[in-house]
């Protein structure tokens, strides 16, 4: 399992993922997105978006659209996503970023705190008014200074092994009356003749 910036051939995949998981795709533009790969089926597990807000004040970083896609959940493929996402904020010298997440927890246990109002640039403050709109009224805002992240080692330790999780829908098992035989009388319910 490896995370690596998505690619245009991304994009349709992507798209999809957002909109089942009802996440935000203001703005979409793939190049903003980091998508976790397993690198033995080449399957897409999971990805997050690094979106740059430009303000009068300078430049802001949130991070937001982080998806783990069923059956992959639970194997550290949502934290080695946030991961990327705060290595890649770091390497253009943000000291601090972003997040609105009613799922708080989640990234508390990477460091992660919630931000005050007076504390919060205008952008990130009028993102959370609209998410409270749309989302939930129980969003919150988290910040992280990039050089505080902490990865927990469980998290690290089931990424390296991560494997697809049985959450798809079992095929139920075919039967004798399926095909229109009567399991009891081993006789054609519908003979014509």
């Amino acid at each position: 399992m490896y995370v690596r910036d998505a690619r245009n051939r991304d994009e349709a995949w992507l798209l999809d993922r957002i909109e089942e998981m009802g996440l935000d795709s203001t703005a979409f533009r793939s190049r903003d997105y980091v998508i976790a790969v397993d690198e033995r089926t080449n399957e897409r597990a999971g990805f997050g978006r690094y979106r740059i807000h430009k303000t009068d004040e300078g430049e802001v970083c949130e991070l937001t659209g982080i998806g783990v896609v069923d059956g992959w959940r639970g194997q550290g493929v949502g934290a080695h996503v946030v991961e990327r996402l705060i290595d890649l904020a770091a390497d253009n010298e943000f000291d601090t970023v972003y997040s609105i997440t009613d799922s708080d927890d989640y990234l508390r246990q990477f460091g992660f705190e919630p931000v005050d109002a007076e504390e919060r640039p205008p952008v990130i403050e009028d993102r959370l008014e609209q998410k409270r709109e749309e989302v939930d009224e129980d969003v919150t805002a988290l910040a992280i200074d990039t050089g505080a992240f902490e990865m927990p080692a469980e998290l690290r330790d089931r990424f390296k092994n991560a494997e697809k999780g049985g959450s798809e829908p079992e095929e139920p098992e075919e039967s004798a009356e399926d095909f229109g035989i009567d399991a009891e009388e081993a006789t054609y319910k519908y003979d014509t003749g």
